[in-house]
């Protein structure tokens, strides 16, 4: 069967191919409120299937924070040769859980120890899905993570922060996650913080991202100012990229606000800058950028690169150290 470093056409694009989505795949896991239910996208044929595990964020919508959302990322990682695995965080409206349920209201660790579980049951999660049995690459694995999602994502790619409940460094990071995808992601914490964000969610103060060595992807909207959880404007969103060690690449899009076009879903209401293109830009470079850290030699990233940066009005621009 066909590996995904081999599909391509070529002009060194994935080509596309049919998917399969599996809603819900349930993992029981002790000690968690609820069980852990995760949709599986996968496209229909080929092997040797690297894994991205995408972490929603925390939008208006309550069915987006879930399983249910990011579909126009989902949809486009399968059909070019991934296997998606997205969890149903305790953060999401969906569960409809008590407030007092402790790690309310965002599930910081619980939305990491997720992704761990997920590793650790990757063979259940193929025997769920019987077509996918025997396809996936267990040593290629990548994180998404869209706003909240994407803090979740930097604590696993290395990032640390102390748990203001104990006051101890937390150390997240999952060896087996070799390649991130940090979009919209928080940045750093202290005065970057508005005095809520700072008051209600304590552990965003002492986000440090010195150790986050993980070959990441970081994706900022110029125009994602979000007020109401920080007051150092657009430039906080590419923090992970900024105040990181490499090998990183930021991808700036020039124009694009949180929701970078309409990733977390189609039509959606809290989508202020919806914009096709924007997405498949987004599609088309992350994509791109995995396949270049997952398949050592694939020139799809830096043709993707010189098709940004082609014509004169590009989407955005990428730098990279």
């Amino acid at each position: 069967m066909t590996s995904p470093a081999q599909m391509a056409d070529t002009v060194g694009t994935p080509t596309s191919t049919p998917v399969l989505s599996v809603d819900p795949v349930v993992l029981p896991v002790p000690g968690r409120p609820v069980d852990l239910h995760l949709r599986v996208t996968a496209p229909v044929t080929g092997s040797g299937l690297p894994v991205i595990l995408l972490s929603h964020g925390q939008g208006p919508s309550n069915h987006l924070s879930s399983s249910n959302g990011y579909a126009p990322l989902a949809n486009y990682w399968a059909a070019h040769g991934f296997t998606v695995v997205q969890p149903t965080h305790l953060s999401s409206r969906t569960l409809h859980l008590d407030p007092a349920t402790p790690g309310a209201p965002l599930y910081w660790r619980s939305r990491a120890e997720d992704m761990t579980h997920i590793l650790d049951r990757l063979d259940l999660i193929e025997a769920a899905v019987p077509q996918l049995r025997g396809r996936l690459d267990h040593g290629k694995v990548a994180v998404a993570g869209h706003s909240m999602g994407g803090h979740t994502a930097s604590l696993l790619l290395g990032a640390r922060l102390t748990d203001p409940d104990t006051g101890t460094e937390v150390d997240l990071s999952e060896p087996r996650i070799t390649a991130g995808l940090l979009l919209a992601a928080p940045g750093r914490g202290g005065d970057a913080l508005t005095g809520p964000i700072a008051e209600n969610y304590p552990f965003f103060l002492t986000t440090d991202f010195s150790r986050m060595t993980t070959p990441t992807l970081v994706v900022a909207g110029d125009n994602d100012h979000s007020p109401h959880m920080t007051v150092a404007g657009p430039a906080w969103h590419t923090d992970p990229y900024v105040l990181s060690p490499g090998p990183k690449s930021l991808l700036t899009l020039f124009g694009a606000e949180h929701g970078l076009g309409g990733i977390s879903g189609y039509d959606v209401a809290e989508t202020t800058d919806e914009n096709p293109e924007r997405v498949e830009a987004v599609q088309r470079l992350t994509t791109a950028y995995l396949r270049s850290v997952l398949f050592p030699g694939d020139g799809t990233w830096h043709a993707a690169v010189e098709q940004l940066a082609a014509g004169p009005d590009p989407l955005g621009r990428v730098e990279s150290k």
